[in-house]
């Protein structure tokens, strides 16, 4: 389990990066870079990192259904996730 501090930043930085979205799309587009470094450092979306929504553990992050690995596992088992089940042949 993450810590929390580390998931409230994570919130915060993917606020931050839709609050300067359009921002940074026109400064791109004018090739305006010096007023684009003066923007917060965290309204970069390549500061994002992926994150599990219910541990917050960052690794084996699974794009598709926002959860790691292990909670993927647990819930596919338990019958939580539809159309999905242990394979057996």
């Amino acid at each position: 389990m993450a810590k929390e501090s580390m998931k409230a930043r994570e919130v915060k930085r993917a606020k931050l990066v839709q609050k300067y979205a359009d921002k940074r799309a026109k400064l791109l587009a004018e090739g305006d870079y010096i007023a684009l470094q003066k923007l917060p450092k965290n309204a970069s979306p390549v500061r994002m990192h992926n994150r599990c929504s219910l541990t917050g553990r960052p690794k084996g992050y699974i794009r598709q259904f926002g959860i790691s690995r292990i909670q993927f596992r647990e819930m596919a088992l338990k019958g939580l996730i539809p159309g999905v089940k242990k394979a057996s042949w």
